[in-house]
C-alpha cells in the first residue's frame, strides 16, 4: 500500500494526466520510504490509478439510495419523493404529485407520460411508453472507466497493453534504466576494472534539463495545490538521483557479490546519463539569464548542471512559463546510458630517499621538451609503487630538493607520493617491507627507507614549518689563493649569520626575484691541502649553500668569498640531514 495522504490526490491526478512516471509521481508527494521505489513500477502506477478513482468513486451513490447531483439529476427512488432542483423529477409509487410548470402526475398502476426532460419509472411494474421509450439514466461509474486514448488525459489510466509513455521528468530514468538489466551493466563495468575493495559508493551523473523539466512540473502542480491551501516546497521533492540509487544500491550490491553500497566510500562508482533529444529544454535560460552560464575551463558546454539551478532560483514564475511548456512536452525516447565510471580515491606512500650519484636529478630533467639525463630519483621510486598499487598515475613531492650534483647522506629526505586513482589500496607490512626492497634492489643510485601508506592530514605534516627546520650539509671547498690551517680556523667560531640572498641566477627561470633572509645556524672546517677544505654546515632550511660559498656575483652578502677575502668555489656537496621528523621511522 502505497504511503498517500489525501492531500497527494491533486498532485497524483495533475502528473499523471502530465505523462510523469509513477515514480517521478512518488517524488513529488515527497514519499520517503525507499523501499516504494523499489517496487516494480507497473504496480505502483496501477496503486495510483487505483487511489485517484477511489476518490472519485466514493462521490457515486448505490441505485437503492437517494442521490441529490445538481441541475440534471438522474437518480430516482421509487419510494419516497425527492425533489432535486431546475428539472425536479421526483415521483410517488402511492399518490400523485404536482410540482410547478412540468409537473408529470404518475401512478403505481398507471401508464406515464414523459415531458421533454422527464423520465418516470415505477418499482413495481414497467409503465408502456405513450410517446418514446424510457432510457436508464446514464452511469456515473462509466465515466470513470478510461477508453481509447483519453483515458490518459482525463483519468491518467493508460491502456494497460500499450507501452508506456517516456516520464516528461526523468525522461525514462526511473522506467527503463534502474532495473536488474542495468544493475548487471553497472557491475560489469566494475568488475572490468578490477578494483581490490569491499565497499563504494554510486553517483549519478544527470542531464541538466531534467531540473527544467522538473521545475516545469513542479509549477504545473504548484498552482492547483495553493488553491487547496496546501504547500509543496520545490525542496521537499525527493531528489532523481536519490531515488535511482534507493532503487539500484540493492541490485549492484547483490551483482558484486555482496559489495556494501554506501554514501561514503573510497571507490566511487559513477553512472551518466544523456538525452540528446532534449538538449535544448535549457538553453532560453541563457538568455533569460546570462550571467549564471559563462564559459569555463575543461566545461564541454556552459550548461552545467549548477548554471542551470542557479539560473532557475533566479528566473520569476512568470517568465519561465514564457519561455517554456508547462507541463513539458512528451519525450519520444528515453535517456542514454553512456557507460560506468570508477574513480578510487588518492592513496599516499611516505618514505626516505638516500641519493648517491651525483648525476641524477630529483625529476625529470627537461629543458625545450628534450630529456637531458636518462632518469630521475622520482622514476626510480614512482615505477614500482605504480606498478604495485596499479594506479593511473602520481604526484611526488619532498622536503626540499638537491641539485642533480648532490648527494643526499644520512638519514635522507622525506618524500611522499600521491597515488591517483590506485586499483589497490591497501598492502600489508610485509608486503610494503618487500616493496621497499624491491626499490632498492632496483637500482644502485637510490636507498629508500621507512616506506609506508600515510594520510592525506599527515602528509602536510611534511611541509609544515619547512623554513624553520635545519639541514646539514658537508661541501668540497677550493680557494683561489694558498691557504693555511689557521687562515680557515676562525669560521667554526661564526655563529647564526645572517644572509641575504637574492634569487640565485640559476634558479631565477622558475623563482620569483626576491631578497631571502637565511641563517647560517654553525660552521666547521677540515683542512685537506692549500687550496682545498672541507666545510660542514648546520643551516636553515631553504638556504642556498652553493651561493654562500662563491657568492653569485655578490646576490648572497656576506659570503665564504668575502670571508676568506679571497675566489672560492664549492666542488662537491653532500645533504648529510634534514631535520624534519616524519615519516615515523620503521625498524629494519
Amino acid at each position: 500500500m502505497l504511503p498517500l495522504k489525501e492531500k497527494d490526490k491533486p498532485i497524483v491526478q495533475k502528473l499523471l494526466s502530465a505523462g510523469c512516471c509513477a515514480r517521478c509521481i512518488l517524488r513529488f508527494c515527497c514519499i520517503r520510504v525507499q523501499a516504494t521505489y523499489r517496487r516494480p513500477q507497473q504496480d505502483t502506477l496501477e496503486e495510483l490509478q487505483t487511489f485517484i478513482h477511489s476518490a472519485e468513486n466514493s462521490q457515486s451513490h448505490d441505485a437503492a439510495a437517494p442521490e441529490t447531483s445538481g441541475e440534471n439529476n438522474q437518480s430516482h427512488d421509487a419510494a419516497a419523493p425527492e425533489t432535486s432542483g431546475e428539472n425536479n423529477q421526483s415521483h410517488d409509487a402511492a399518490a400523485p404529485e404536482t410540482s410547478g410548470e412540468n409537473n408529470q402526475s404518475h401512478d403505481a398502476a398507471a401508464p406515464e407520460t414523459s415531458g421533454e426532460n422527464n423520465k418516470s419509472h415505477d418499482a413495481a411494474a414497467a409503465a408502456p411508453a405513450v410517446t418514446e421509450a424510457p432510457q436508464e439514466p446514464p452511469s456515473k461509474r462509466a465515466k470513470l472507466e478510461p477508453s481509447g486514448t483519453n483515458a490518459a488525459s482525463e483519468g491518467g489510466d493508460g491502456n494497460a497493453a500499450a507501452a508506456p509513455r517516456v516520464c516528461v521528468v526523468c525522461l525514462g530514468i526511473l522506467q527503463e534504466l534502474c532495473d536488474l538489466t542495468q544493475a548487471v551493466k553497472i557491475a560489469a563495468g566494475v568488475k572490468a576494472e578490477k578494483y581490490e575493495f569491499d565497499s563504494l559508493v554510486l553517483s549519478v551523473s544527470l542531464p541538466a534539463q531534467l531540473c527544467v523539466r522538473e521545475h516545469s512540473c513542479w509549477l504545473h502542480v504548484k498552482k492547483e495545490v495553493r488553491e487547496k491551501g496546501l504547500v509543496l516546497d520545490k525542496d521537499d521533492i525527493i531528489p532523481l538521483k536519490e531515488a535511482f540509487k534507493w532503487i539500484m544500491q540493492g541490485l549492484v550490491s547483490k551483482e558484486l557479490g555482496g559489495a556494501v553500497v554506501v554514501t561514503k566510500s573510497a571507490l566511487e562508482v559513477g553512472v551518466e546519463f544523456t538525452h540528446k533529444e532534449t538538449d535544448a529544454d535549457c538553453h532560453f535560460l541563457a538568455t533569460v539569464c546570462p550571467d549564471c552560464f559563462k564559459p569555463a575551463k575543461n566545461k564541454q558546454s556552459v550548461f552545467t548542471r549548477m548554471a542551470v539551478v542557479k539560473a532557475l532560483e533566479k528566473i520569476s514564475d512568470v517568465k519561465f512559463l514564457r519561455h517554456f511548456p508547462c507541463p513539458p512536452t512528451q519525450p519520444s525516447s528515453c535517456c542514454s546510458p553512456q557507460g560506468v565510471q570508477c574513480l578510487h580515491l588518492s592513496v599516499f606512500v611516505a618514505g626516505r630517499y638516500n641519493k648517491f650519484c651525483r648525476s641524477l636529478p630529483q625529476t625529470p630533467w627537461l629543458i625545450d621538451g628534450e630529456r637531458r639525463m636518462e632518469s630521475s630519483v622520482e622514476e626510480l621510486i614512482a615505477a614500482p609503487v605504480l606498478s604495485t598499487f596499479r594506479a593511473e598515475g602520481f604526484n611526488f613531492s619532498s622536503s626540499g630538493r638537491e641539485d642533480v650534483d648532490v648527494r643526499t647522506l644520512g638519514n635522507g629526505r622525506p618524500f611522499a607520493m600521491e597515488l591517483l586513482n590506485p586499483h589497490r589500496s591497501r598492502l600489508s607490512r610485509m608486503e610494503m617491507k618487500q616493496l621497499q626492497q624491491t626499490i632498492n634492489e632496483s637500482s644502485d643510485k637510490i636507498r629508500v627507507r621507512d616506506l609506508q601508506i600515510v594520510t592525506r592530514d599527515a602528509m602536510s605534516r611534511m611541509k609544515e614549518g619547512e623554513e624553520e627546520k635545519t639541514k646539514s650539509y658537508t661541501a668540497l671547498v677550493w680557494t683561489r689563493r694558498p691557504i693555511q690551517r689557521e687562515d680557515i680556523s676562525f669560521i667554526g667560531d661564526i655563529k647564526e649569520l645572517t644572509l641575504d640572498q637574492k634569487t640565485p641566477l640559476r634558479v631565477l627561470h622558475r623563482r620569483a626575484l626576491a631578497v631571502r633572509q637565511r641563517v647560517v645556524h654553525s660552521m666547521n672546517v677540515h683542512f685537506l691541502d692549500p687550496h682545498h677544505f672541507h666545510l660542514r654546515l648546520k643551516t636553515q632550511a631553504g638556504t642556498y649553500i652553493k651561493e654562500f660559498v662563491h657568492g653569485d656575483f655578490g646576490r648572497t652578502k656576506p659570503n665564504l668569498c668575502e670571508l676568506l677575502r679571497t675566489d672560492a668555489d664549492i666542488l662537491e656537496l653532500d645533504v648529510e640531514s634534514v631535520d624534519v621528523d616524519w615519516p615515523p621511522a620503521i625498524p629494519e
